[in-house]
């Protein structure tokens, strides 16, 4: 089994009894912050396609649309678990694993599946990708009686020992 760590996920591309994956691994799990992120479309910042009828341009502009997405969360591609790809055409698989590869180490390729579907929602389009992603959990500052404080929290919420609502129920994000 070839398994390789971070510090908050774990990749394997060869578990046991299981034929590897190429360009992919997998299973992969984490501790964290959930992130999704829609599937994107090869649209530039103003909504106008970019590349048609050419898969490799579409590919590079769709990862760099789930580049700002992840980043919108605070997330990067180190961060992936799990991206499905849906073509029109799966000869554009070859292109869409190029750009890929070109923001995603091979050491950190998340778990993978690809869809070829009859179209998608506008005929100049050959693919779309979602990601979804895990954050690691943010370090917290922790009170002299070992509970999160609201201030140190950033939720204005407390948390910890008598955070909450009678009999055990907590307010807030804690963990």
């Amino acid at each position: 089994m070839t398994t390789s760590s971070s510090s908050h996920l774990t990749r394997v591309s060869e578990p046991e009894g299981v034929a590897p994956g190429t360009g992919y691994s997998h299973v992969v799990w984490g501790t964290g912050r959930f992130v999704a992120v829609s599937g994107q479309c090869a649209f530039d910042e103003k909504g106008e396609v970019v590349g048609e009828g050419d898969a490799a341009a579409q590919a590079r502009q769709v990862f760099e649309n789930l580049r700002r997405c992840l980043a919108a969360a605070g997330a990067t591609f180190d961060d992936v678990v799990k991206l499905t790809y849906f073509v029109t055409d799966v000869a554009h698989l070859p292109a869409v694993r190029a750009a890929r590869d070109e923001v995603i180490a091979a050491d950190r390729l998340p778990a993978s599946s690809a869809v070829q579907v009859a179209a998608l929602f506008r005929p100049e389009l050959l693919l779309e990708i979602e990601a979804f992603a895990i954050l690691p959990e943010p370090k917290r500052a922790e009170t002299a009686t070992g509970s999160q404080s609201e201030a140190e929290s950033g939720t204005g919420f407390r948390t910890g020992p008598g955070a909450g609502f009678g009999t055990g129920f907590k307010t807030g994000f804690a963990s």
